[in-house]
């Protein structure tokens, strides 16, 4: 009976030196997740057992450490998940991002297995919104270039210095401007110029002059690249705009309207050279603007156009959002990835090429957005290293090593024992 129990224990330490090797081996495997051998005694109908065997090797799916690559398409988990990997068109999932980017657009694993996750809701259109929490997908980030917008919401903030005085021709400066019929003057206590995109990209330059008329009245004249649009009249304005404040300095109409309108103006540019680019109805906002004795300024101004692009890199934010940067500035998203977990991650089976395949044992996938419920966020940038603890693995294997060498001691006493009895007269 002791050579049977003696074997058993020679292959259950074995086992866990395999497993404890394995766990060595992969101590720099990005993304690995070490295991654990578990053993169980082996009954029979006597007092004496029949030895050891190996019930399960258990994997351990806590986090590995969080290390800085600076390199954009390494992603790191911090906290619970998976990616979603499709491999040869089944579904794996792996711990491991060390991704790039295929001449298709795929992020790619070193096998080839796509990323997935949430695309964009339009294929043909890769300007479409990302249908976030729908059904998960390949994700293929477009080549495709940015085309320009125009201009059509200009938001500024302005103070207009109310000691200004009204008509006083020491205070005013003059500005010449074409119209249809040649030039026109345009007097005016402060200007501000600022940059804004027609239909085709092109840079156009906006300038608002702004003349104090009386003591809480200020008219304003918008002009596109030196010309004012007259309306085919020369001489006139269309683009000729009034402020009132109140006594408090604040906004309070435009063109005489109050309200919920009162602080929105919008103009037509002229287009006296002719042309095909439009930038027509732009919406000038003034939310904010106010009048105090102090220099007139220009406190905050944005545009919403802007000139074609190129696309020049991607980012990935926190949340899994995969962003286009292009060569104009702008940025697009191209998708979101999806993260899956399992009710019991250790009944997950290891597929090879640091990824995993569902089972029964697992249950069955529940997949979301990274940093939703209990998934993990992403993090650019880095790498999740093997949670191989080298020093425990290291004592471990001693342990399994002296373990080893008892079960083979017992088989020597076994043999010596048998040899007395056979020695016997």
């Amino acid at each position: 009976m002791g050579f049977s129990q003696a074997l058993s224990g020679l292959n259950a330490a074995k086992a866990n030196l395999n497993t404890l090797g394995n766990n060595i081996a992969n101590s720099q495997t990005v993304g690995f997740k070490s295991s654990t051998t578990l053993f169980a005694d082996v009954f029979a109908n006597a007092d004496v057992g029949l030895g050891t065997q190996v019930s399960a090797v258990r994997q351990d799916f806590s986090d590995g450490n969080i290390e800085s690559t600076s390199r954009e398409l390494d992603l790191a988990i911090s906290g619970e998940g998976f990616f979603r990997m499709q491999q040869n068109g089944e579904t794996v999932y792996s711990r491991n991002g060390q991704l790039s980017m295929d001449a298709d657009g795929y992020l790619v694993n070193a096998q080839g297995a796509r990323l997935m996750g949430y695309g964009l809701s339009d294929a043909n259109d890769p300007f479409s919104d990302v249908v976030a929490g729908g059904q998960p997908e390949v994700l293929r980030v477009p080549a495709a270039g940015m085309p320009a917008q125009a201009t059509t919401q200009i938001n500024a903030v302005y103070n207009l210095d109310a000691s200004s005085v009204a008509g006083d021709p020491d205070q005013l400066e003059t500005a010449t401007v074409e119209d249809s019929g040649g030039t026109q003057d345009i007097d005016y206590h402060y200007s501000n110029s600022f940059t804004t995109f027609d239909s085709l990209g092109n840079a156009r330059n906006v300038t608002v002059y702004y003349e104090k008329t009386g003591a809480n009245t200020w008219q304003g004249n918008v002009a596109l690249d030196g010309q004012v649009n007259d309306g085919g009249t020369p001489g006139d304005d269309v683009n000729e705009f009034t402020l009132e404040f109140d006594s408090s300095g604040a906004l309070s109409s435009v063109n005489g309207t109050a309200g919920a309108d009162a602080t929105n103006f919008t103009f037509t540019a002229a287009q006296l050279g002719g042309g095909a680019a439009d930038m027509a109805g732009v919406e000038l906002s003034l939310t904010g603007t106010s009048q105090f004795a102090k220099d007139s300024t220009s406190d905050q101004l944005t545009q919403n156009g802007y000139t074609a692009g190129t696309l020049v890199g991607i980012e990935i934010e926190d949340d899994g959002s995969i962003v286009r940067k292009f060569s104009n500035e702008q940025a697009q998203s191209a998708g979101q990835i999806a993260l899956a977990n399992f009710r019991n991650p250790e009944g997950l089976k290891a597929a090879g090429d640091n990824a995993w395949t569902e089972t029964a044992a697992s249950g069955g996938e529940l997949v979301g957005q990274p940093g939703t419920g209990v998934l993990g966020s992403v993090t650019a940038g880095a790498v999740e290293t093997s949670n191989v603890d080298m020093a425990s693995e290291l004592v471990d294997m001693i342990v399994a090593q002296r373990a080893y060498q008892a079960n083979s001691q017992t088989i020597k006493v076994q043999d010596e024992i048998l040899q007395s009895a056979v020695n016997l007269r």
